[in-house]
C-alpha cells in the first residue's frame, strides 16, 4: 500500500460523511501520520443496518494515532457546517484540508423521482459541497498546503450515464463541476481542488445493505484504495496539483504502487466497473470470464437458465403467504426483455399475495426491468441483483428499499423449487 510518510502530521482534515465507508477510510489514513480528524456527518446513533457512528469512528481515528473531533453534521445546514468548521479551528488551530465525501444516490428514472427525492441528492451533493468549500476557504487560505478533495466523477458526457438517472448524475456532476470551476477560481491562492473516482465498485456497509453479500463483495476493491489514493493527492504541493479529475489505481501506480490486487477483496477476481468511467463494458468484462470458464456473478449468460419466467413465477407462487405479504408490504412490476419478453406484477401487499402477467391493477411501487434470463437467474441465485444492476443489466424505478428487500427474500428462498 502506498506507505504513509508523515507529511499530515499535525494537519486538520475536515471529512463530511467519514462515520463510515470511504470517508472514514481517509480519516484512518491520515491518522497514522499523527493528523487531527474533523468527522463531520449525521450519524449520532447506530443504523439499524449500517455499522458506524461519528462517535466509533472518532474512537477509531484515535486508536490509529490521530487526533479527532466529531461533529454530527448535516451539510444541507449551513449553520451546522459553519459551527463545525469554527470549533475545528478553535480545538486545532485551522483546517487544512477539506474532504467532499458525503453523498445520496437514487438510481431512478425522471418519472418515479419525487422533488424530495431529488432536493436530497442536489442538496447533499451538488449544494453540500458547494457550501462546504465556501465555509472552508477563510480556513484554507492560512493554511501552507490546503487541499480540498471531492470523492466525484470525471466529467463524462456519455448519454448513458444521464438516460437511466438524470437527477442523480446532475448532483453527483455537481461536485465534479465545483472542481473544474473552483480549481480555475482558488489557484492564485494556492489552495489544491481535485476529484477522485474509484475504476471499481467498492464494498462497503452501504454496499452490502443494498443487499450485495459475499457474492458482489467478490468484484469489488477494499476502501483502503481510495484512501491510500486520496493520501497521495493531499500530500502533493497544493500549489503545483490542481484540478485534476483521478482514477485510484491510476493515482497509486503513478505514486509507485504496482501490486494492485492487495485493495480486491478476493485476490485474482474480475472486478465490477464502476459508473461514470469508459473503457471496459461490464459485458465485456462477462464475456472475459466466460471465456476462461467462469460464471460471472453479473450480466446475462450465453446459455438459458431452464424453465423461463413463468415456472419461477409459479414456484415463487406457492412460497406466498400472508406473514411474508406483510414483511414485503409492496407491489413489483417486472418487464421483462429477450427470449420471454412479457409483463408480470407480484401483489405482496394485500391479502396472501398474487402473481399475474401484465399490470398490477392498483400500480405499482417498484419497477424491475431486466432481461427474461437474467430474471430467472437471480430467483435461482445465480445472479446477485445489486450486480446486476451495477453492471446495468437491472433497472429499478420507485423504491428502492424494497428493492433491497426483495433481494433478502431471494436469499431466503429454496432454489430446488424453482
Amino acid at each position: 500500500m502506498a506507505a504513509n510518510s508523515g507529511l499530515l502530521a499535525g494537519k486538520t482534515l475536515f471529512i463530511t460523511g467519514a462515520s463510515r465507508g470511504i470517508g472514514k477510510a481517509i480519516a484512518l489514513k491520515a491518522a497514522k501520520d499523527g493528523a487531527n480528524i474533523v468527522i463531520a456527518a449525521k450519524t449520532t446513533t447506530p443504523h439499524p443496518k449500517l455499522p458506524g457512528t461519528i462517535y466509533t469512528a472518532a474512537k477509531e481515528v484515535e486508536e490509529a494515532g490521530g487526533k479527532c473531533l466529531p461533529c454530527a453534521v448535516d451539510i444541507r445546514n449551513d449553520s451546522s457546517v459553519q459551527a463545525a468548521m469554527k470549533e475545528a479551528a478553535d480545538k486545532f488551530g485551522g483546517i487544512d484540508i477539506l474532504v467532499n465525501n458525503a453523498s445520496a444516490i437514487s438510481l431512478t428514472g425522471t418519472d418515479v423521482t419525487d422533488p424530495k427525492r431529488f432536493d436530497l441528492m442536489m442538496g447533499i451533493n451538488a449544494r453540500g459541497t458547494y457550501m462546504c468549500s465556501k465555509f472552508a476557504l477563510p480556513y484554507l487560505q492560512k493554511s501552507s498546503n490546503p487541499h480540498i478533495l471531492n470523492i466525484s466523477p470525471p466529467l463524462n458526457m456519455n448519454p448513458r450515464w444521464f438516460k437511466d438517472h438524470v437527477a442523480y448524475t446532475m448532483a453527483k456532476y455537481g461536485m465534479s463541476m465545483c472542481v473544474l470551476g473552483m480549481s480555475g477560481e482558488l489557484k492564485p491562492l494556492s489552495i489544491a481542488v481535485n476529484a477522485l473516482w474509484p475504476r471499481t465498485a467498492i464494498y462497503t456497509a452501504a454496499m452490502e445493505m443494498l443487499g450485495g453479500g459475499s457474492g458482489v463483495s467478490d468484484q469489488c476493491r477494499k476502501p483502503e484504495i481510495m484512501s491510500d489514493a486520496a493520501y497521495v493527492i493531499l500530500t502533493k504541493k497544493s500549489s503545483e496539483y490542481t484540478g485534476n479529475f483521478t482514477i485510484d489505481d491510476e493515482v497509486l501506480r503513478s505514486a509507485g504502487v504496482s501490486d494492485l490486487e492487495q485493495y480486491s477483496c478476493v485476490p485474482g477476481t474480475t472486478l465490477l466497473p464502476d459508473f461514470f468511467l469508459d473503457g471496459e463494458d461490464p459485458h465485456d468484462i462477462r464475456k472475459q470470464m466466460e471465456e476462461k470458464g467462469g460464471t460471472p456473478a453479473f450480466g446475462g449468460g450465453s446459455q438459458s437458465s431452464g424453465g423461463g419466467p413463468a415456472k419461477t413465477f409459479n414456484a415463487v407462487k406457492g412460497m406466498l403467504n400472508e406473514d411474508l405479504v406483510s414483511s414485503m408490504n409492496g407491489v413489483f412490476q417486472f418487464k421483462l426483455t429477450g427470449a420471454d419478453e412479457g409483463m408480470w406484477y407480484m401483489d405482496l401487499k394485500s391479502g396472501s399475495g398474487k402473481i399475474g402477467q401484465g399490470e398490477p391493477p392498483n400500480g405499482a411501487d417498484c419497477t424491475m426491468t431486466l432481461d427474461s434470463e437474467d430474471f430467472v437467474k437471480m430467483f435461482k441465485g445465480e445472479l446477485k441483483a445489486v450486480s446486476a444492476f451495477m453492471s446495468g443489466k437491472l433497472k429499478i424505478q420507485g423504491d428502492m428499499g424494497l428493492a433491497m428487500k426483495l433481494e433478502k427474500l431471494m436469499n431466503k428462498m429454496d432454489i430446488s423449487k424453482l
